[in-house]
């Protein structure tokens, strides 16, 4: 069996390694990959938004099955597109992803179908954000409606880091925005929340909870994620019931009342506030560095999940799980998620002998003439799994020493409220 991953991150990496302990896979093409995904699978070099080229090589070397890793392509509609022409894809399609593509189009859906979601407001102008601005309490949260890889979100404490918001999103920093919601500030605890679904069966796949901002003590700016640990410190069966009922259940029929069904991973970040489910966001494929932490912990052959998701067979698939604790610390480049060098030599990669335990994911990396260079913010994904999470912490801290790379940097605090409590 032929696999083509789409992607070039940490997520792809840890997809692809998954993968690769099935006895029925022959051939991983990764689209475009890196240094990491080389090792394990074929890099070609395809710009992933350039669906006609896509399909041509996926036709020309007879691909089983496609997994989409990253949002873009999926909002753009590249699952649509592919099954025009009756290729198996793993992965949502575009009206579904949506729900991540806009987060209006998630607001409203959640309005009607009274899904608890923070209170918000829509604005098409920054003259009319601004007015809602003088009577708003604070702190508040300001979006970019449009994908922002989980960069376009601020939490403002007065009105003059409100309107600074309303700016620097209708002057395009993260694309263009047609529209900025504004929210109350939900204050709790966040959880991602993971189901893998194959439009008619919906099944539990794993919690997290990762660290989006740069600095220690969950401080600085947002970036796209500086490290996770699964599962949640927060999940409990009554907890998980009520994400089902209330959040996961009505977003699925809202969709079926769209004329269309949901299939692939669909990631729920939510805020629990005194045990109580509210939905943050939606991703419509699984969470970078989430799915580092996740998938080490998967017991179950993942080729067999995702060709039973394309063959609306997932209810007949039981999903197992290993009961270790499992935390992910991101490497990354200094400068990161502000201006940082590229092209920067890794030297000692090749010192590790990692086992079943302890995990290195590549990301923004490359490989020329046997050697591995950074080339993006977030660059190494190093994982350990324990009993404990202070275990697997330190396991990862050693890792990253042994590879003393003095080009990067990381938070040493990852899951400190699971661990320094």
């Amino acid at each position: 069996m032929k696999i083509a991953i789409i992607g070039s991150g940490g997520r792809e990496h840890a997809i692809a390694a998954t993968i690769s302990k099935s006895s029925v896979i022959n051939e991983i093409v990764c689209i475009p990959g890196n240094a990491g995904t080389s090792k394990i699978a074929t890099n070609v070099e395809i710009d992933i938004n350039e669906f006609d080229k896509l399909h041509k090589f996926i036709k020309e070397n007879s691909i089983d099955l496609v997994v989409v890793g990253p949002e873009q392509p999926l909002v753009n509609g590249i699952v649509d597109y592919l099954e025009k022409f009756d290729i198996k894809v793993f992965g949502p399609n575009r009206i579904a992803s949506q729900l991540e593509g806009s987060k209006i189009f998630t607001k409203k859906l959640c309005q009607e179908y009274n899904i608890p979601t923070a209170n918000f407001g829509i604005f098409e102008n920054r003259v009319d954000a601004k007015k809602f601005l003088k009577n708003t309490k604070y702190p508040n949260v300001i979006k970019a409606d449009n994908l922002a890889a989980g960069k376009g979100v601020y939490i403002c404490n007065n009105e003059q880091e409100s309107l600074m918001a309303v700016e620097e999103i209708f002057d395009g920093k993260f694309g263009e925005a047609k529209n900025v919601l504004i929210e109350e500030f939900l204050k709790g605890e966040e959880m991602s929340y993971f189901i893998i679904s194959d439009g008619a069966t919906i099944k539990s796949f794993e919690t997290a909870q990762d660290h989006k901002r740069v600095l220690e003590g969950d401080n600085g700016k947002n970036t796209g994620g500086m490290g996770a640990y699964s599962p949640s410190r927060l999940i409990s069966n009554d907890l998980e019931d009520k994400i089902l009922s209330k959040i996961i259940k009505p977003t699925i029929k809202g969709l079926s009342k769209l004329g269309t069904e949901y299939k692939g991973f669909l990631y729920a970040g939510l805020m629990i506030v005194d045990n109580e489910p509210y939905l943050i966001e939606y991703n419509v494929r699984m969470g970078d560095p989430e799915c580092q932490t996740i998938l080490p912990k998967l017991k179950t052959n993942l080729v067999e999940i995702l060709e039973a998701c394309c063959n609306k067979k997932l209810a007949d698939i039981n999903i197992e799980w290993t009961d270790k604790k499992s935390l992910c610390v991101v490497l990354c480049s200094k400068g990161y998620p502000d201006t940082y060098q590229k092209n920067i030599l890794i030297n000692n990669l090749e010192k590790f002998n990692l086992d079943e335990n302890n995990f290195i994911f590549h990301a923004g990396t490359k490989k020329e003439k046997e050697k591995i260079y950074a080339i993006g913010g977030r660059v190494l994904n190093f994982i350990s799994l324990s009993d404990d999470f202070l275990q697997a912490r330190d396991n990862v801290h050693q890792c990253i020493k042994k590879l003393d790379w003095d080009g990067g940097f990381y938070r040493g605090d990852i899951g400190f409220k699971v661990i320094d409590k």
